[in-house]
């Protein structure tokens, strides 16, 4: 399969590759590094690396940006960050990626165990990664030439607990390549419209 993975620097996104990249054709993309360049917050962008890239058997985004603090002191711009980054990012790449998918492709999408599990400090991550979870039920109802979508719910990971921990007080985090595992499954799999939690 020819699968892209946007995000493909960062920890997941690594992951996946290396994962994914034993048995199929990967191409990576990112905003500052990759076989390609786009912003998902840029439509523009994400329609013009995707018209480079060509028709392809997967998506995959393991990319987005979200904010954190205390609500009182949350700005509306702030809030943004989250709602414009990662979860419209995430639903432009869908909108526009259905289109250069073959028949039976998939989409596999990132939220995170916040959509059920909130945490201090987090409710622009939890708004964010819930709402992801819930247009990927609704979309995999829609999409169609046997198109599937699923979005992976990842725990906080090993190799980000250094810097993320501290809003994560008595979770076990789990490491990157465990989570890996569940987007393998989304993409070889037959499962649409679900909550991949690895937890």
């Amino acid at each position: 399969m020819k699968i892209a993975v946007f995000g493909a620097s960062g920890t997941l996104g690594r992951a996946v590759v290396e994962r994914l990249g034993q048995h199929h054709d990967i191409v990576t993309v990112g905003r500052n590094s990759g076989d390609y360049r786009a912003d998902l917050t840029d439509i523009a962008s994400v329609r013009a690396a995707l018209a480079k890239i060509g028709p392809l058997d997967a998506l995959i985004a393991t990319a987005g940006q979200l904010h954190f603090g205390t609500l009182a002191e949350t700005t509306p711009e702030q809030f943004q960050i989250g709602l414009n980054d990662k979860l419209l990012g995430q639903v432009n790449l869908v909108l526009v990626g259905q289109h250069v998918l073959n028949d039976g492709g998939s989409i596999t999408l990132t939220s995170g165990i916040v959509s059920d599990e909130p945490i201090r400090y987090g409710s622009n991550a939890t708004t964010v990664n819930a709402a992801l979870d819930g247009f990927v039920s609704a979309a995999a109802l829609e999409l169609p030439r046997g198109l599937r979508i699923n979005v992976v719910s990842p725990n906080v990971v090993v190799e980000s607990w250094e810097g993320y921990g501290p809003y994560f007080a008595g979770y076990e985090p789990v490491p990157a390549a465990r989570v890996a595992l569940a987007y393998q499954r989304s993409v070889e799999g037959i499962q649409t419209g679900r909550v991949l939690r690895v937890w």
